[in-house]
């Protein structure tokens, strides 16, 4: 679906949400809330959000209602409209940016009736609040591997969005890949300190691209650096977040697909049957909650191939995307030989890899 649909479909949506509010509240046996970084209609991060939340919501067929706030910043906008929404009636609320995790736990303290589930956060401060997350680098290895064997320039752009944890896995591991394939790539990493520019977002992808990148990786949230991409012509990018399948097979080749349905539908369900409890959630290839989208044909078929093993090894746990010997960017040793990654140095993960020059921002 195009994006300009999407908004025309989620504003129409919102209206009527607006209109029946009451009575299918007054129906429904549990009230779940969502809080969104975006809109629902920027092809990626939100979309995929609230895809989820409609998947979830046609699941138990009239005995859940859903309401959302989108384009909540993570600021203390976030903290009142986390209020809002427990003070109108949700019984559980997803805040679904890493920036809402002190306003949610904040808002946690006032409403211990009310769930709370934090995603891609780790403070869990009230027994009222769940963090859960997905372990996105795997997609990264598998799209670092795909760069590595098809750029011609040897120059992979890297969009990066706020400097935490999550998003630096994400460009060590597509980098470790990358690089495993061809040791002459290197990789540029432009920082935004957004999720969600589309503006900001093109201009990087253009400035990249014009630096002799022939491959745009993105962690953000909007679809225009694959529209900037197919404008140059000649460079391939990955769909970040949702499918993005409407820029395939050029420029984008693959993606990384969120798929949240499952884990709202469990979530909600316990609420429902009374078993809720607080906890950690980061599953991956494995469980699901990480998809690979259509490898296309602009790839070569033993690169595809190659691709589609290591996913099938991520997802079964012989392969570890943080697999030594591995090195931190100042030389110093990080895994050895055969060693891999706990979950603890990932989650904490605040450095680049051996071979990225630039500097971590603060």
């Amino acid at each position: 679906m195009k994006r300009r649909t999407l908004l025309t479909t989620t504003a129409a949506a919102t209206a009527m949400a607006l209109s029946l509010g009451s009575a299918a509240l007054a129906e429904a046996e549990v009230t779940a809330g969502f809080i969104y970084i975006g809109p629902p209609g920027d092809g990626g991060w939100t979309y995929e959000h609230d895809q989820a939340r409609q998947k979830m919501e046609a699941h138990f067929d009239g005995k859940v209602k859903t309401v959302y706030q989108e384009n909540v910043p993570e600021s203390a906008d976030a903290e009142r409209a986390i209020t809002q929404m427990a003070l109108s009636g949700a019984d559980i609320i997803f805040t679904t940016s890493f920036g809402y995790m002190d306003p949610t736990n904040a808002v946690a303290a006032k409403f211990p009736n009310v769930k709370f589930e934090h995603a891609t956060g780790y403070k869990r401060e009230h027994p009222n609040v769940t963090t859960y997350s997905a372990r996105f680098y795997e997609g990264r290895a598998i799209q670092g591997h795909i760069a590595g064997k098809m750029t011609k320039t040897n120059k992979i752009g890297y969009i990066a969005s706020i400097p935490i944890p999550e998003v630096i896995r994400g460009i060590n591991s597509a980098y470790i890949h990358a690089k495993r394939v061809n040791p002459d790539v290197e990789f540029s990493i432009v920082w935004l300190y957004t999720w969600f520019d589309p503006a900001k977002e093109a201009d990087a992808a253009r400035a990249l691209i014009e630096n002799g990148a022939d491959v745009v990786l993105q962690h953000t949230d909007s679809t225009a650096p694959q529209a900037a991409a197919q404008e140059a012509g000649g460079v391939i990018t990955f769909g970040q977040a949702s499918d993005m399948y409407d820029y395939a097979p050029m420029p984008r080749v693959s993606s990384i697909i969120d798929d949240w349905a499952p884990y709202y539908i469990e979530r909600v369900q316990a609420v429902i049957d009374g078993t809720w409890e607080s906890q950690d959630t980061w599953d991956g290839i494995g469980k699901g909650m990480v998809g690979i989208g259509e490898i296309t044909d602009a790839v070569p078929a033993d690169v595809k191939a190659e691709a589609l093993a290591m996913k099938d090894a991520l997802a079964s746990g012989e392969y570890h995307a943080f697999t030594g010997p591995i090195n931190k960017a100042d030389g110093t040793p990080w895994l050895a030989e055969g060693e891999t990654a706990s979950d603890g140095d990932l989650l904490g993960m605040n450095f680049y890899v051996e071979g990225i020059t630039a500097e971590v921002p603060n």
